[in-house]
């Protein structure tokens, strides 16, 4: 019995967090009890604890993670300040009138969203409320219209910038540094939030050309599941469509542009990006267009300018070009800050500012909270002997390396129908990924392929977030078995994607060896 404490301890998480006490104090209860009990039954050296300390000192000064709560924030401002409701009409107008349509809008909404906003639950939310009414009252199929909406509203934990994305890419940086150690290799590389954004970029749009594909086939096979919307829906002209769809997609380009062009650290990216949905909110609560724009564009005027001819106005040897640049730089930067000041004045008039800071403080909270428990845990796991029977048995699975990454894909999709994306990545993953690297599965490759299978997690019965979001939302002809069946071809579609990944590699490390 006290050989198998180490799995007795995993089996008790799994009691715990599904009992529906707080996750972080589920985690950090069972660490602390079976530390104790590992400590009195002799089998634990309870003085490994004293890294703890460490762990937490090296979560809150984490470079990667401080991104976290300000690309939070960016996609908590979009969200409370309606963007996404412009977006759906407009595109709902666009394609409505297709075999489809309304399908094919809510998945690019979905799309665009993940790239500005990343919040699965704000995304499932809005179209809930806006798109799946629409759809329903259009005719179409109401277990696939469910379907549709929980799975565009996922692609949020894909498509960078994501969440999911930033712990990744810190857990597998870490594993690769651990694999690196274990095989001999002191001068050790680290991997980056922006290779890790850019490996998903294509997987992410793989799936979305998946979804998209099956839509059109069930609309053509099975019409009578999407039918053509004839309820009125009046064309949007150009101005609208370019009113609702440029400044998010020119919002994603600055973000990830900045980071995946190496302009700017993820953190420094996700600033821009709150500064940039903050306009974007302004522009939506009645500030004169205008003037969001002219400040929008000193703004990018101000980066683009000052990376390329950067001025120092301390130094002594300046000339009277410098200072005139200087000057040009800081009339800019004055015309920028004057937009986002007006933009945050109406944020605050109308409290999107204080329902974007809760929103942004209780999900932050939770994420580091999770985090730091899961490092207690991780510590009394490794102390009652985990890390060595998790290396052993991933080494003596049948199938070599192929058949240990297989065991871990169906271990991760198996947890995904009981934990959230958060625990599996912080207790699971550092457990397994430093063995799977030194079987000699590239890190970035395999974070993708974790990363769509923990996006899975969203969809997946009984306790898939994405589904709860809408049955809180969804209209009173909706029912739960709707739901759970709308999401099975999806969830055969996200498998699919995996497949396709785990046999044409180069759609996830392409583009990253391409940019760094």
């Amino acid at each position: 019995m006290i050989e198998y404490l180490d799995l007795i301890m995993f089996a008790a998480l799994m009691v715990a967090v599904l009992s529906g006490f707080p996750v972080s104090f589920s985690i950090a209860g069972v660490a602390i009890g079976f530390a104790y009990l590992g400590w009195m039954l002799g089998v634990m050296d309870v003085s490994l604890l004293g890294a703890l300390g460490q762990r937490a000192y090296g979560l809150i000064g984490n470079q990667v993670l401080i991104a976290i709560p300000v690309f939070v924030l960016m996609g908590a401002i979009l969200e409370k300040s309606k963007i996404a409701e412009d977006l759906l009409d407009t595109m709902g107008r666009c394609f409505g009138q297709l075999r489809g349509g309304l399908g094919i809008s809510v998945v690019l909404v979905g799309t665009l969203l993940a790239a500005s906003t990343g919040i699965v639950g704000a995304t499932v939310v809005a179209m809930g409320m806006i798109a799946l009414p629409s759809m329903l009252r259009a005719g179409y199929n109401p277990a696939l219209s469910a379907g549709i909406v929980c799975t565009a509203g996922t692609l949020g934990q894909i498509i960078p910038p994501s969440t999911l994305l930033i712990i990744l890419a810190d857990v597998m940086s870490n594993a690769y540094q651990q694999a690196q150690y274990e095989q001999g290799k002191f001068a050790v590389e680290a991997l980056s939030v922006g290779q890790f954004f850019a490996a998903a970029m294509l997987p992410g749009l793989l799936l979305v050309v998946l979804y998209l594909l099956y839509i059109l086939i069930r609309g053509a096979l099975r019409p009578t599941d999407m039918p053509p919307a004839d309820f009125g829906l009046a064309r949007p002209d150009r101005h609208e469509i370019v009113a609702a769809i440029v400044p998010p997609v020119l919002l994603i380009f600055a973000v990830l542009g900045a980071i995946l062009g190496g302009v700017a650290t993820p953190t420094e990216a996700a600033s821009v990006g709150a500064v940039g949905a903050l306009l974007m909110a302004g522009r939506r609560i009645g500030i004169n267009p205008r003037l969001i724009l002219i400040g929008a564009v000193a703004l990018v005027l101000l980066g683009l300018l000052a990376g390329a001819y950067p001025v120092r106005l301390q130094r002594s040897d300046n000339g009277v070009l410098e200072w005139v640049i200087g000057a040009v730089y800081a009339l800019l930067a004055i015309i920028g800050l004057g937009a986002v000041v007006l933009a945050l004045r109406a944020a605050i008039r109308t409290k999107i500012i204080h329902e974007a800071a809760t929103s942004t403080l209780t999900m932050t909270a939770m994420i580091f909270a999770t985090i730091l428990a899961a490092g207690f845990f991780s510590l009394v796991f490794i102390g009652l002997g985990g890390e060595e029977r998790v290396a052993h048995l991933l080494e003596n699975l049948p199938g070599g390396p192929n058949g240990a990454l297989l065991f871990v894909m169906l271990f991760v999709f198996v947890l995904g129908f009981f934990l959230d994306f958060v625990e599996i990545s912080v207790i699971v993953l550092p457990m397994v990924a430093p063995s799977l690297i030194i079987m000699g599965h590239d890190p970035i490759w395999l974070g993708v392929l974790l990363a769509i299978n923990l996006q899975t997690s969203f969809l997946t019965p009984p306790f898939g977030f994405s589904l709860f979001y809408l049955r809180a939302v969804a209209p009173e002809e909706i029912t739960t078995g709707h739901i759970y069946r709308g999401v099975v071809p999806f969830i055969a579609l996200q498998a699919i994607g995996i497949l396709l990944i785990w046999v044409l590699p180069s759609i996830a490390t392409w583009l990253p060896s391409v940019l760094f």
